[in-house]
């Protein structure tokens, strides 16, 4: 009989983003399909310590703690005693799929545990998981590409606590109000705030400094929130566009993840020539970053204009059978649990490529 395929899903992590893992990661080991891959959940505590042992989604809910770490293409548990430490080995990992969202897992890091240890992993690298995760740097090479990004500033939070006045003044002058604060390294709106007078612009400055030292200030558009699934390596394909009618007045973390008030419509009732564009912009901004695997691209379409301008993309988007990364496509033909699998296929395919990379170089003598 042939031997199930072992995929290690990881989740948990340290990042604001800890409880939405959680909740992605529940979703993909509940649709996997068992008859073809074995399943070896791997959890991450908010404290960096790894759970491989019994049930480390339970535990990781319960504020559990364990250890464990990485070599040889194989994951190692380490159980501590009062004088040494014994290894027990959970056997060799075909493919690890990461389910972790923010800083520590969306952003290279990671990624590059994962390339120095020689494992396949489902999504982007390092690169573009590390481009993509920081908002500013992302809006930087998008406009080198010809990509639509609304204005932005970048504020360092050691110059936002040495001279707070003076970047106020700065920033209205740039920007009229509303003007949006975002940490520049996070996802899932954690941080994020829109302020619409001088007041909130410093609340904001400071509520998004306490999970970055970068800090994104930006144009607030009148716009609706756009977005496109991209699934594939280096021939990628997009989704059909959705749209999300948020709660609240912008889409932020209680919108997306504390109510069910927000809707998501799918597909977005937009003209079909809008509908074009956004899904060639998401590839292109897909291609410039090198991603790999999934992205979601999200845009504002602004309504006075009908301008399209690309927010983000997100290398490890939300997970549950509800969000909108899998919706879109199951929407577009492809049901959850085959995009789990196209997700993996993915993944096994980039790993075998970069195994025909030579490794050594002996230079010729003479010549």
């Amino acid at each position: 009989m042939k031997r199930k395929i072992r995929v290690g899903i990881i989740f948990g992590g340290r990042s604001g983003e800890h409880e939405v893992s959680l909740m992605s990661a529940r979703s993909v080991m509940q649709a996997i399909d068992k008859t073809k891959y074995e399943v070896v959940p791997i959890g991450i505590t908010k404290g960096g310590r790894w759970l491989t042992g019994g049930d480390p989604m339970r535990q990781l809910s319960a504020g559990s703690t364990a250890a464990a770490t990485v070599e040889s293409g194989a994951l190692v548990a380490i159980a501590n005693t009062s004088s040494v430490a014994r290894t027990s080995p959970l056997g060799e990992i075909d493919v690890i799929f990461p389910v972790l969202h923010g800083p520590y897992g969306e952003d290279g890091t990671i990624q590059g545990l994962l390339e120095l240890a020689d494992i396949a992993y489902v999504g982007a690298g390092v690169l573009a998981s590390a481009v993509a995760m920081d908002k500013v740097l992302f809006k930087d090479l998008m406009r080198a590409h010809g990509v639509p990004v609304a204005d932005y500033r970048l504020v360092l939070r050691s110059r936002w606590e040495r001279e707070p006045q003076a970047v106020l003044d700065e920033m209205e002058a740039a920007f009229p109000y509303p003007i949006f604060v975002k940490p520049a390294n996070l996802g899932s709106s954690v941080g994020v705030t829109k302020a619409h007078h001088r007041e909130e612009l410093a609340a904001g400055l400071t509520e998004a400094a306490q999970y970055d030292r970068r800090l994104l200030v930006e144009r607030g558009l009148d716009a609706r929130e756009i977005e496109v699934s991209v699934l594939g390596n280096e021939d990628p394909i997009a989704s059909v566009p959705g749209e999300i009618i948020p709660s609240r007045e912008f889409y932020d973390y209680a919108a997306k993840y504390l109510d069910d008030a927000s809707q998501l419509l799918i597909p977005a009732p937009i003209p079909a020539e809008t509908a074009e564009r956004a899904r060639e912009l998401a590839l292109v901004a897909y291609r410039a970053a090198d991603g790999a695997g999934m992205a979601r691209a999200d845009f504002l379409l602004e309504r006075g204009t009908g301008e399209l301008y690309l927010n983000e993309i997100n290398t490890i988007p939300g997970f549950t059978a509800i969000s909108m990364y899998p919706k879109l496509w199951e929407a577009s033909g492809i049901p959850y649990p085959e995009l789990i699998d196209r997700l993996i296929s993915l993944a096994l395919e980039r790993h075998e490529q970069k195994q025909r990379l030579r490794t050594s170089y002996k230079a010729e003598a003479g010549g």
